[in-house]
């Protein structure tokens, strides 16, 4: 969800960058400046031109295009295009138009949202292997077609975690007929998942080693067992699964050497199936499968077959050492084998790779519904999993494991609680350093899951000071510049919750955070109704200061918040803005503020309408700002001219009749 803090100015056809500290090492190698502070862009990580060429009109991308020598020579970098990650672009099909001739190299791929897969239309990369799209509830199957028969030579493709609603059967067959060298094939939320499409698959992609079908409502269990190529399936939170035919049928998989079957109503007696007959499989996932977890023998039985179970019931780690013979410190398992010796054992490396995938699926949809009971879960071995899998290479399932970590530290959604003990467990576990290190990638997926985190755990005390003491208010700051609506977005909820505490308002203020608040505001006057609550909220927190209030004013924070008070609809936005400007009146330099926001055009017409809110919060916040701005003498007479005492009056009355129905009730 976020963007790279990188700014661009073109300078007599070359580019100039002013970059910001936010680059990891790795990635400022791609930026290597000659002497004159300039930049080739061959050289810029493609996401960066990317996110530039989605940014301008079509005009100054035919000027860049024509000025600048390295831009026209982008088609022939190999390196530059083999990648790309369109997720925070809107891409539309005039974009996508132009880069197509860029991308014959292009090996990898990543999307968001239908738009982007409608813009994928054009595109021709003959060289695509890897495809990977989220939130694509969308997506139908005529547009999903119409790109796998233009990529035929792809490897994996992924859609998901979100449900994958308009997919059907049909689309499988066509991915089937046009992808013969597929490998991975993982898809989320398919309704019905049917037997000519998994025996499509079984005819025509004879390479297909992996499947995940998650979160489905129904797949055919027993065409699965044609896939004789599988060695590791997923059947994650899909339901309606017939275990009896399932067990019978995959019994027959004879490569299987992995099974997720977690979040499912799994039953004990097609486990010990399964277990008896697969003599290939190593390793049967089952987190959060009620039926096992009430009779616990089958835990203990499957040592008896020589497989591995991950459960609730046992410890991952510890189940998972024995891959790492003479390891001194099972928690460590993740990085000895990502930092292990030159000579790769191949299959090692594949298992490893489909278990942080799986791993990061089950704790992420287990942190969403937050199932009773599993606090030591989260205690004992669940923050840490986490954790290791934030430093995963496979940038996904980093991704979802920023975001596991943002929700299972929340545990109570409405009021926004912050678990202590589990926001302990991630301090304790080095959390803070590593979801700072993320933010500061210049991955945009990445910066916005990491910052999620951050925020959410910041609404704890004792982490939010060890977030400020690690230096990231000022990378909060930076990111609350994005261009990107998601990654400003997660910015500033950070920051707002950081602003709660008084020692860290003036931090903010000093990082610039106060600024790029108030230009957030002006930046997505529209459709960003999540961003200017966290904005607004901020800023109100801000206000509150007497020193930080004076600066919300200075940098046109008055005309920002009058803004959405008078033209944002959101109720949240709405109270948000009225709490800000109640502050502004009475803080700071409070005759100045006071004046100022009441002679601002509109503020207090847009105060006495938000009174008549049919919101309770609106209403009080509000009121609060007409108290507070009628100490000045001008102030009231504007206050009266807009009606504003009889909105007040007709408030009170209503807050009378709340309060006698109550009582009457």
């Amino acid at each position: 969800m976020m963007n790279r803090r990188v700014r661009r100015k073109c300078v007599k056809g070359a580019q100039k960058l002013d970059l910001g500290d936010q680059l990891e090492t790795e990635d400022a190698d791609y930026l290597k400046l000659n002497a004159d502070g300039f930049v080739d862009w061959t050289r810029l990580p493609d996401d960066t031109v990317i996110q530039l060429f989605t940014h301008l009109n079509y005009r100054d991308r035919a000027n860049l295009s024509s000025t600048c020598k390295s831009w026209r020579s982008l088609g022939s970098s190999s390196c530059l295009w083999q990648s790309l990650d369109l997720r925070a672009h809107k891409c539309d099909w005039g974009i996508m138009a132009s880069l197509a001739s860029r991308c014959s190299s292009l090996q990898k791929l990543r999307f968001r949202g239908a738009d982007n897969a409608d813009s994928l239309i054009n595109l021709r990369a003959k060289s695509l292997k890897d495809l990977s799209g989220d939130y694509c509830r969308k997506l139908n199957d005529s547009t999903l077609s119409v790109i796998v028969a233009r990529h035929k030579l792809l490897e994996s493709l992924q859609l998901g975690p979100d449900f994958c609603e308009r997919i059907t059967s049909d689309a499988i067959i066509q991915i089937a007929f046009c992808c013969p060298k597929l490998k991975k094939l993982r898809l989320s939320g398919i309704r019905d998942v049917n037997k000519d499409a998994i025996n499509a698959l079984a005819t025509h992609c004879p390479d297909l080693y992996e499947i995940g079908f998650i979160d489905c409502l129904k797949i055919d269990e027993m065409a699965l067992g044609n896939v004789v190529s599988l060695r590791f399936l997923s059947v994650a939170g899909t339901t309606n699964v017939k275990w009896d035919l399932a067990s019978e049928s995959w019994s027959k998989l004879p490569n299987l050497k992995g099974l997720d079957v977690s979040r499912t109503d799994v039953v004990p007696n097609a486990v010990m199936r399964i277990f008896s007959s697969l003599k290939s499989l190593e390793l049967l996932c089952a987190f959060n499968c009620p039926s096992l977890e009430e009779d616990t023998t089958v835990y203990t039985k499957s040592n008896c077959h020589g497989k591995t179970m991950l459960s609730f019931f046992n410890d991952t780690f510890t189940k998972l050492s024995p891959l790492f013979p003479n390891i001194e410190d099972e928690r460590t398992i993740f990085s000895v084998w990502r930092n292990g010796s030159k000579k790769k054992d191949s299959n090692l490396d594949e298992f490893m790779t489909w278990v942080e995938w799986i791993l990061s699926h089950s704790l992420l949809r287990i942190a969403e519904s937050n199932p009773n009971g599993l606090d030591q879960f989260w205690l004992n071995q669940g923050a840490d999993l986490l954790l290791g899998l934030l430093q995963s290479s496979q940038e996904d399932v980093q991704e979802r494991a920023a975001t596991g970590l943002a929700t299972f530290v929340v545990v109570d959604d409405e009021n926004t609680n912050v678990d202590v003990g589990r926001a302990e467990a991630v301090m304790k576990g080095g959390g803070i350093q590593l979801l700072l290190g993320l933010a500061r990638s210049w991955k945009e997926g990445l910066q916005s899951e990491a910052t999620k985190a951050i925020a959410n755990l910041s609404v704890n005390p004792a982490f939010a000071k060890s977030v400020a003491g690690g230096g990231g208010i000022t990378i909060l700051a930076s990111l609350a510049k994005s261009m990107n609506r998601m990654v400003a977005e997660e910015a500033a909820g950070g920051l707002w919750n950081l602003s709660v505490g008084e020692e860290h308002k003036g931090a903010i203020a000093e990082a610039g955070g106060i600024k790029a608040l108030v230009d957030l505001i002006f930046k997505w006057p529209r459709g960003g109704d999540g961003v200017l609550e966290r904005a607004a909220g901020a800023l109100a927190n801000l206000a509150a200061d007497d020193k930080c209030s004076m600066e919300v004013a200075s940098v046109g924070g008055i005309n920002a918040l009058v803004t959405l008070a008078r033209k944002c609809k959101h109720e949240g936005v709405q109270e948000q803005a009225a709490r800000a400007l109640a502050n502004l009146a009475a803080h700071g330099d409070s005759n100045t503020n006071n004046a100022a926001v009441g002679q601002e055009a509109g503020a207090l017409d847009a105060l006495v309408q938000l009174i008549r809110s049919q919101h309770d919060g609106v209403r009080q916040e509000a009121a609060g700002a007409l108290w507070n701005l009628s100490f000045d003498d001008r102030n009231r007479e504007g206050i009266a001219l807009a009606g504003g005492v009889e909105a007040l009056m007709n408030m009170a009355n209503i807050s009378d009749d709340l309060k006698k129905s109550k009582l009457e009730v």
